[in-house]
C-alpha cells in the first residue's frame, strides 16, 4: 500500500492522507479545510490532489474545520463513500459543516460585491451550506474504543485524544495478501489535564504512526494556573479597566472549556459582577451537543452535572442567538465579558467585536489558543500597531493578553506521554504532520531522545510505500 501526505504537511491546517490499498481501495484521513493564508487558501483547498469520486471511505479524527472542513467540497466534487467518525464528531459535523457553508456563501456575496466595483466577474463558493447538509447522509458513528469493521480487509477502532468531543486515536488495521498492517493516526491530541474531557487514553501497538505536532516546541503552564490567569484578566480587565473583555475563541471546544471554568468561579463566588456573553450561534448548538454527550466528560465535570445539572450556565451568563441581539452588545457602555467565534479572529460574530473595541484602550483581548501565522489572530498577538478588519484600519489600542494553557494541544512532553503506549522497537515509521516546521525539527529531536527511531516530516504530495 501507498500512503501520501496532502495537508497539514509541514504546517498546522488542511489535514489530509491519502492511504491508497494494493486492490486499488483508497482511503483518506481527514478531510480539512486550509485556513488563514491570505489569498493562496481558496486555490489550496479547491486542489484537492485526488479525484473525490474515487475516495472509498474518510476516516475523521475529529470535527474542527481544518480537520473535516473539506468533507461538503468533495460531495459536491461527487464522492459518495462512507465516512467513518465517532458518534460526538457526527453530532459536531452536523452543525459545524452546516456552519461553514453559512460562512463560504456570506464571504463570496461580500467578495463579489468588492469584484463588481472592480469590474470583475463574480466567483463562486467552494461550497454552500446546502452541500454541508447533504454529505451528512454519508456519515457513520461509531462508540469510542469499539472496532468497526468498514470492510472485509479494513477495520479501525478510535481511542479518545482529549483534544475535542469526539476526538479519537483512530488505530486502522490493513489486511493485504494475509498480512496485516497497523497504522495509527493520532489526529490532534489533547492536555491530559482537560477541563472537561477525559485524559487522552492509549492506543494499541502499530507499526506506522502519523501523527500531530503543533506544540512540538512548546511547554504549556498547568490548567489550574491558567484558569487562575483568566480571573485575573476578568478583574484587571472589567473591575480595574473597567472596560469590555473580547475573548476571541472557537466555538466548539475552547468556549465550553472557558464557561466552564467560568462557571466554577461563579460557584465559589469570586467571579466579579459582571455579564458575560456567549456571542456565537455555533457555540449555542455546540453546548447543546455538548450536554448530549456525558460519555466524554471526566469525572470532575460529571460530579458538577450531578450536583448542579448543568455545568455551562450560570446567572450572569447569556448565550446570544440573533444578530439583533450580537448587535445590541454594541452599545453596552458597562464592563462585560463577551466570548465571540472564531478563535484565529478570520471570521465570525468576532470580527464585529474586535472592529468595535479594539481601539479603545479601556478594553483588553484575550487571546486563549493557537492562532496560525498570517491570521487577524496573529496579527494582533504578534503586537501589530494597526490591523485591517472588513478593509478598514484599526489602531491595536486595547491591552492584548495570552493565555496559551487553554490550548486543546498538548505541548511536547504532553505528546510524548502519550505516545509512551508503543513500543518504539515495533514501530517502523513515524510521520509528524500539523505542525510548522521548526517546531517539528524541534519535536523530532525529542522523539529522538526519548528512543522513537525512523520518523518522516513529509512535505505536500510524498507519498511513501509501507
Amino acid at each position: 500500500m501507498k500512503i501520501k501526505f496532502l495537508g497539514a504537511a509541514r504546517e498546522v491546517t488542511g489535514s489530509k492522507t491519502l492511504i491508497t490499498l494494493d486492490n486499488g481501495k483508497k482511503i483518506l484521513l481527514d478531510c480539512g479545510m486550509f485556513q488563514g493564508k491570505g489569498q493562496e487558501t481558496d486555490a489550496m483547498n479547491r486542489n484537492l490532489g485526488f479525484e473525490p469520486g474515487e475516495i472509498d471511505h474518510i476516516i475523521l479524527s475529529h470535527a474542527h474545520i481544518d480537520h473535516s472542513g473539506l468533507i461538503p467540497y468533495v460531495y459536491r466534487l461527487g464522492f459518495r463513500g462512507s465516512v467513518i467518525c465517532t458518534n460526538a464528531t457526527r453530532d459536531l459535523c452536523a452543525i459545524m459543516l452546516a456552519d461553514s457553508g453559512h460562512i463560504q456563501e456570506s464571504d463570496t456575496e461580500m467578495h463579489n460585491k468588492k469584484r463588481a466595483r472592480q469590474g470583475l466577474p463574480p466567483v463562486k463558493p467552494i461550497y454552500v451550506r446546502q452541500d454541508a447538509l447533504n454529505c451528512m447522509e454519508l456519515f457513520i458513528g461509531t462508540a469510542q474504543n469499539r472496532k468497526f469493521y468498514i470492510s472485509d480487509n479494513v477495520k479501525v477502532r478510535f481511542t479518545t485524544t482529549g483534544h475535542l468531543l469526539g476526538a479519537g486515536t483512530a488505530v486502522i488495521e490493513i489486511t493485504e495478501n494475509g498480512k496485516v498492517t497497523k497504522i495509527g493516526y493520532t489526529g490532534d491530541i489533547g492536555r491530559p489535564s482537560s477541563r472537561l474531557l477525559k485524559a487522552p487514553e492509549p492506543f494499541a501497538q502499530v507499526d506506522y504512526l502519523i501523527t500531530e505536532s503543533t506544540y512540538g516546541d512548546r511547554l504549556h503552564p498547568h490548567i489550574k494556573a491558567a484558569e487562575e490567569d483568566l480571573l485575573r484578566v476578568v478583574k484587571e480587565a472589567c473591575v480595574d479597566r473597567e472596560g469590555k473583555l473580547i475573548i476571541p475563541s472557537f466555538a466548539i471546544g475552547r468556549t465550553q472549556e472557558l464557561v466552564y471554568s467560568l462557571n466554577n468561579f461563579f460557584n465559589d463566588g469570586r467571579l466579579p459582577k459582571v455579564q458575560i456573553y456567549v456571542d456565537s450561534p455555533l457555540a449555542v448548538n455546540a453546548t447543546d451537543i455538548f450536554r448530549m454527550h456525558p460519555e466524554c466528560f471526566n469525572k470532575e465535570v460529571l460530579d458538577v452535572i450531578e450536583q448542579e445539572d448543568d455545568a455551562f450556565g450560570f446567572n450572569s451568563l447569556h448565550y446570544v442567538k440573533t444578530t439583533e441581539e450580537s448587535k445590541k452588545l454594541n452599545n453596552i457602555k458597562k464592563p462585560c465579558v463577551i466570548i465571540s467565534a472564531s478563535g484565529m479572529m478570520e471570521a465570525g460574530r468576532i470580527k464585529h467585536h474586535l472592529a468595535n473595541n479594539i481601539s479603545n484602550p479601556r478594553n483588553t483581548i484575550l487571546c486563549v489558543g493557537y492562532c496560525a501565522p498570517r491570521t487577524l489572530g496573529a496579527k494582533i498577538i504578534n503586537g501589530e500597531p494597526v490591523v485591517s478588519i472588513f478593509g478598514v484600519n484599526y489602531a491595536v489600542n486595547a491591552k492584548i493578553e495570552r493565555i496559551e494553557a487553554f490550548s486543546g494541544h498538548g505541548d511536547y512532553n504532553e505528546m510524548l506521554d502519550f505516545l509512551k503506549c508503543q513500543d518504539k522497537k515495533l514501530l517502523k515509521k513515524t510521520f509528524l504532520v500539523h505542525g510548522d516546521y521548526e517546531a517539528q525539527l524541534f519535536y523530532r529531536d525529542r522523539m529522538k531522545e526519548a528512543g522513537f527511531g525512523d520518523i518522516e516530516i513529509p512535505e505536500s504530495g510524498n507519498e511513501f510505500v509501507l
